[in-house]
């Protein structure tokens, strides 16, 4: 009958509590049955038959306070959710927009194409009107075309190379960035910088040289201008 630790066999445990549970089924069945549906058959039917237009009135009486129960739970809750603080008004903040910045290993990691759409998408994110991607087959050394706030159109051309960037590179966007699409402006952006010959003739011809510190600066949030700015002071 007893385990060796003096449980209960689990055998003899079940049939007890089958026992038990049909004890009280019994029990709870003979109430239900000999009590509750002879109260609601008999008592309550015959209340209900005997005086019809009060027990109208009663289950209108008890709706009505369930209704104004619901609406007073309902206000209790609104006023519970709303913060509030005494003699101050509670207004909503609209959250601030995600500023859109990469990582230097993103900007790596991103086929040529990639990188020509990331510096498009940081241009417009400065305020830059129209900044679209043009590069291409074809596209006489202009990868990004944008024009800022004042109407001045920007030429660029963007320089995903292992090396930095050498002069006649610079030379050739030169020859095409202003006869050919009329830049207001001609930037070149070097991921891993330029050499310093390729410095010195953009110097000589107001070419816009953002390089890989450049780079870095403007895609973790600086504004364009702020890095071209901050590069032009001695």
């Amino acid at each position: 009958m007893f385990d060796e630790d003096g449980s209960l066999d689990p055998f003899l445990k079940f049939l007890l509590y089958a026992v038990l549970v049909l004890a009280a089924g019994k029990m709870l069945w003979e109430w239900l049955t000999g009590t509750v549906i002879r109260w609601v058959t008999v008592d309550l039917w015959g209340a209900v038959a005997a005086h019809p237009w009060w027990t109208v009135l009663i289950v209108i009486g008890f709706l009505a306070v369930l209704f104004l129960l619901a609406r007073l739970a309902g206000a209790v809750l609104d006023v519970l959710a709303t913060p509030a603080v005494a003699g101050v008004e509670v207004t909503s903040v609209e959250p601030e927009p995600v500023l859109l910045t990469y990582r230097m290993k993103q900007l790596e990691a991103m086929s040529p194409t990639g990188f020509e759409h990331a510096c498009a998408e940081l241009l417009a994110r400065n305020g830059f009107l129209h900044a679209r991607r043009v590069g291409g087959s074809g596209d006489l050394g202009a990868d990004v075309i944008a024009i800022d706030a004042d109407g001045l159109t920007f030429v660029v051309q963007c320089k995903q190379l292992s090396r930095p960037v050498n002069s006649p590179a610079m030379q050739q966007f030169k020859g095409t960035a202003r006869p050919e699409h009329g830049a207001d402006h001609a930037v070149i952006i070097g991921l891993n910088g330029f050499t310093q010959p390729a410095l010195d003739f953009a110097s000589r011809h107001r070419l816009i040289t953002v390089g890989r510190e450049d780079l870095k600066r403007w895609a973790h949030g600086t504004h364009f201008y702020d890095v071209i700015r901050a590069r032009a002071t001695p």
